[in-house]
């Protein structure tokens, strides 16, 4: 084994790395960490929200189990032997 480096190597280490700007800046006031990572999550939320809707990306259909719809009943029938029907209305 020899201790030689590929030119690829040698060129990665002399390039300096780009500037990195940031994407969210606080301007007034001082955070505390618990509120900074609330506003980050508000703000990924809302661009993940941007980026689905721009893609036309439907929401997961709603699940009919618990809808309200499914606690109305058949209202009791009246008439003779109405409480045996009701258990089958």
């Amino acid at each position: 084994m020899s201790d030689e480096t590929t030119p690829a190597a040698d060129a990665a280490e002399q390039t300096p790395a780009a500037p990195v700007t940031p994407m969210l800046r606080v301007v007034r006031g001082d955070l505390s960490p618990e509120e900074l990572a609330a506003l980050v999550a508000v703000v990924a939320a809302r661009n993940a929200a941007a980026a689905n809707a721009a893609a036309g990306a439907k929401p997961a259909p709603r699940s009919e189990w618990g809808h309200p719809v499914r606690a109305h009943r058949t209202p009791h029938r009246v008439g003779p032997d109405a409480w045996r029907r009701s258990a089958w209305a």
